[in-house]
């Protein structure tokens, strides 16, 4: 008995003792100074087949009423191992892009145009209120009161803005100015917040789209006959419609309260207009303007904040400053005063991520704007925790990309309108033509970092001459103009064939 009794009490003490190492082995192996979201892993692709990138152009068109959805291939290789949806809506004036909501983190980049955006935020408040003015006085009270509206706040945006939009958030974008608006989103389907597989899924709230534009597979695909079995949909179109198309119209009635022909209108089941549509008397939607000066304070008070954070060292978001039915959604990279690298021989570099725009550390994205004068380079180097979608905005030039054996997996012009991958650690070379390049990166980090091969702040500048000079078989000499060559920092200008005869005959 005494002997059962020890042994019990033996056996309690190691479940206690094994339950209070799996505490401790747990708290110890965390790292510290990061929200719980940020310390999960990113889902891995079992292979990626990337020994062929292309630069490439959508490869299937929706039309709609007011504007088109072009639709890059994402069966294409470097879009799956990359784990993204790309696509770009041209929206005209008058144009309304519908609610919609997508299952994963969406950046969002403002190519072209202004217009005016609404994103729904679940269970926060109506912040904004407006009413129509027009024959008011010859109602009553009462009438006058059911005009009024209120609704979540609404943001004004242009051209080269970037906006973030978590996952399952809906949006609408309507397109107030006097040019096309032209946007260009990814959407992070290989994302934590994305729980159930990697296919990309658009849920319309309101509409009736002709082409299911997650389940259609584009031509390109079709006419080169490849199967894979990393192909996220199959390869038949279907019909789609909204949300609330499958939900029968007499539950509808009585869930918003309204009779059967109205909820009937709820599922669009006569709309044909697609998801762009024409709204013939304008959108009237309040949403107050900034003049520059104010633009100008906000900015530097922003500047302001943010040098604050930094000097106190803890990086992490408190909670304080924003909240998330007032998080800020939006910054424009389109001012060259807000450069983080400017080369005035060579162009500029813009990034936007979590620590000027702190809801990009929930997404775990970041942005890239880059800009390079007449056939100057940015310099060769790897993107050490992230992939790098770039879509090309301006201009042309050459990008060639190698992989770990050493191989060229790219090499070739790039142009307007296309977009290619740089898959992590990739090494990467850009140089402008001399029309110039300029381009932004989606990278799926919040806090993307590069490494470059050249320049002041480089690898090799950074090893000692006689590392260089073995590694490379090469004199101390040249192993010393390797490393010291080039003084400028992620820019580089063009290197004249004149400059380099004059610095030879200086040595």
């Amino acid at each position: 008995m005494a002997y059962s009794s020890l042994l019990s009490l033996s056996l309690c003490f190691l479940v206690f003792f094994h339950g209070c190492f799996a505490q401790i082995e747990q708290v110890t192996t965390e790292p510290r100074g990061f929200p719980p979201h940020q310390r999960q892993q990113r889902p891995q692709r079992e292979e990626c087949q990337l020994d062929r990138i292309s630069a490439v152009k959508p490869n299937r068109r929706i039309q709609s009423e007011a504007g088109v959805t072009d639709v890059w291939d994402e069966n294409d290789f470097q879009f799956q191992c990359a784990g993204v949806v790309a696509m770009r809506h041209v929206i005209q004036l008058r144009g309304l892009l519908l609610p919609q909501y997508v299952n994963g983190p969406t950046l969002v980049y403002v190519v072209q145009g202004i217009g005016v955006q609404g994103v729904v935020f679940p269970g926060c408040p109506e912040t904004f209120q407006s009413s129509q003015s027009q024959s008011q006085s010859q109602y009553s009270h009462s009438q006058r009161q059911s005009q009024r509206d209120q609704h979540q706040k609404v943001r004004q945006i242009r051209e080269g803005d970037v906006i973030a939009l978590p996952t399952g958030v809906a949006q609408w974008v309507y397109n107030n100015g006097r040019t096309p608006l032209v946007l260009v989103q990814v959407i992070d389907t290989n994302n934590p917040t994305n729980q159930l597989d990697q296919n990309h899924r658009v849920f319309f709230v309101a509409g009736n789209p002709q082409q299911d534009i997650q389940s259609q597979r584009g031509e390109f695909e079709r006419g080169r006959g490849r199967e894979s079995s990393q192909s996220r949909r199959p390869v038949e179109s279907e019909r789609s419609g909204n949300v609330f198309s499958g939900m029968d119209e007499r539950v509808l009635a009585e869930a918003f309260n309204v009779n059967t022909d109205l909820a009937r209108r709820l599922r669009g089941e006569d709309d044909y207009r697609g998801i762009i549509v024409n709204v013939q008397r304008g959108l009237e939607v309040i949403s107050p303007q900034r003049s520059p000066e104010e633009e100008r304070q906000i900015r530097e008070e922003q500047q302001q904040r943010e040098f604050q954070r930094g000097s106190r060292g803890s990086g992490r978001y408190n909670g304080v400053e924003e909240t998330f039915c007032t998080a800020r959604l939006r910054r424009n990279v389109n001012d060259p005063s807000d450069a983080d690298i400017f080369n005035p021989r060579a162009g500029r570099v813009t990034n936007v991520n979590s620590h000027n725009l702190p809801i990009l550390r929930n997404l775990q994205l970041s942005v890239q704007r880059g800009v390079l004068y007449r056939n100057a380079i940015f310099a060769p180097h790897w993107n050490v925790n992230s992939h790098s979608i770039s879509y090309i905005t301006r201009g042309s030039g050459r990008i060639q990309i190698v992989d770990d054996n050493g191989n060229t997996v790219f090499d070739g012009q790039v142009q307007e309108g296309q977009m290619l991958t740089a898959p992590q650690n990739f090494v990467v070379v850009k140089r402008a033509s001399v029309q110039g390049l300029e381009w932004v990166s989606f990278k799926t980090n919040d806090a993307a970092k590069i490494s470059q091969l050249a320049g002041r702040v480089s690898a090799i500048r950074s090893m000692p001459v006689e590392v260089v000079a073995n590694a490379y078989q090469v004199s101390r000499e040249d192993a010393r103009r390797l490393k010291e060559s080039r003084q400028e920092v992620t820019l580089l200008s063009p290197w004249s064939r004149s400059r380099f005869n004059a610095t030879e005959g200086n040595e």
